[in-house]
């Protein structure tokens, strides 16, 4: 039988006043399309919340071996740090305190915060490649990968649904192979490697309220926030510096509030409609391996989870319905992205031209 996800319990959805510093760090990353690695800083409150966030990332903090794991890509981050950059580190952050106690040595103002999250950017990245580095070693199709992720995210959505979270419209497809092509025809940049929605997420909420605290469940538990994929967001719906401007607690935590200056976010697909609106992001979820390989047997050093590539699509539901009419509608896309692929292919001119 698979092995068990270890993902934090579902609880009550949060309401806007809910929302701590942690949610509005990870709700602005996702909706920016900025990267992790260009922080300065985390906003871990407490040792649950590391915890939580630990388990987002399919690491068990009450598995002796999963803290090790942790210890030893914190080994693997300080040697590579004092080794490529000669970067004297603090014996505190280098190996006296426990890995998981560096979040909140990085959350909280002191002498080793700054080294704290340089050391954490660092196992970011590693415990990532590992991750990838076993998904290309499985001999495993993609449909009984994204069999599994399916199943991990509709678990986690219909527990929601059943704690009071507001979803109105949730659904799930896989882009069939001749969409791929298709999209690879009109993209500029034909790798396969870059097509982001072979499996596709789309979650609509009953109001323009919902947005918000609905993206702040989705980053407490599903999607670790680091591993959203930087430049691969689009923000139609949410001004959030307004909507926190407007509630003076949350205006008050939006304070230390970090982003890159070149943050990421791509624009809209060419191919749609121009009164188009959406939320979309890209996240690559972490999957443990025994749910693929149940009998698999893991050496000391080897990665236990594997990451897939998933998009999501969040709106609310009268936008939902706008985005379905008119020149907005799936069909009119499909239509604008066949009339490019046929005019690259023959080399026609495209209407309008």
């Amino acid at each position: 039988m698979p092995g068990p996800s270890v993902l934090p319990r579902v609880g009550r959805p949060p309401t806007l006043d809910d929302l701590d510093l942690d949610d509005l760090e990870s709700v602005r990353l996702l909706l920016r399309g900025d990267s992790v690695v260009d922080w300065h800083h985390l906003a871990f409150h407490d040792e649950a919340a590391v915890d939580r966030f630990l388990r987002l990332c399919e690491l068990d903090p009450g598995s002796d071996a999963e803290m090790h794991r942790l210890e030893a890509v914190r080994a693997d981050a300080v040697d590579y740090l004092t080794r490529v950059y000669h970067l004297p580190l603090p014996d505190e952050v280098a190996e006296d305190v426990a890995a998981r106690d560096l979040f909140l040595m990085a959350s909280r103002s002191g002498p080793h915060q700054r080294a704290a999250c340089v050391v954490l950017k660092v196992m970011h990245i590693i415990y990532h490649l590992a991750g990838r580095q076993a998904l290309l070693r499985l001999s495993v199709s993609d449909d009984a990968i994204f069999r599994e992720i399916e199943l991990k995210v509709v678990r986690v959505v219909e527990d929601l649904r059943a704690s009071g979270c507001a979803v109105a419209e949730f659904e799930w497809s896989r882009k069939p192979r001749d969409s791929q092509i298709t999209k690879l025809l009109a993209k500029v940049s034909t790798l396969a490697a870059n097509i982001y929605d072979k499996l596709r997420f789309r979650l609509i909420v009953p109001t323009y309220d919902d947005l918000i605290p609905t993206l702040a469940t989705l980053t407490r538990q599903l999607i670790p926030f680091n591993y959203v994929v930087p430049g691969e967001s689009v923000n139609q719906l949410i001004d959030l510096e307004t909507e926190l401007a407007r509630r003076p607690r949350l205006a008050g935590l939006a304070d230390p509030l970090q982003a890159d200056e070149h943050a990421g976010a791509r624009s809209l697909n060419e191919f749609s409609g121009p009164e188009y609106r959406i939320i979309n992001f890209v996240a690559d979820l972490p999957l443990r391996l025994e749910r693929l390989v149940p009998n698999h047997s893991f050496g000391p050093d080897d990665s236990h989870v594997v990451f897939v590539l998933t998009e999501f699509q969040i709106a609310d539901k009268a936008t939902a319905v706008s985005n379905e009419s008119g020149a907005q509608s799936h069909e009119a896309y499909k239509a604008r992205q066949h009339e490019r692929v046929r005019a690259r292919l023959l080399r026609e001119p495209e209407p309008g031209e």
